[in-house]
């Protein structure tokens, strides 16, 4: 069973920094892109950024410049640097990976974190 356990969420006053941390485990032959996700309350989930295999990287509009995202692959790990905090990033922040399990699989599968919550105060 593979699992992604987020951490580092939590309250910041606007402006300050957080990072998050994500980590899968489990039986895992090769992880292709890592992203994460955010939803708020009464809004659709939204993706935040993503970071390929090789380190290609892509940002929502509203994150870039303040938020980024980083991956180590020998720990099977992906993190978001979050910095210039707005109370409109308050949301629930979910780790999102694409993951082979055996060297036979055609397609990755996607994986997902159950979430962590981040609230900025203005």
């Amino acid at each position: 069973q593979v699992q992604l356990v987020e951490s580092g969420g939590g309250l910041v006053q606007a402006g300050g920094s957080l990072r998050l941390s994500c980590a899968a485990s489990g039986i895992i032959f090769r992880i292709n892109g890592m992203g994460w996700y955010r939803q708020a309350p009464g809004k659709q989930r939204e993706l935040v950024a993503f970071i390929t295999s090789s380190g290609m990287s892509n940002y929502a509009d509203s994150v870039k410049g303040r938020f980024t995202i980083s991956r180590n692959n020998a720990q099977n790990s992906v993190y978001l640097q979050m910095n210039s905090l707005k109370p409109e990033d308050t949301a629930v922040y979910y780790c999102n990976a694409g993951i082979l399990t055996t060297v036979i699989q055609r397609g990755a599968t996607d994986y997902w974190g159950k979430g962590t919550l981040v609230t900025v105060s203005s």
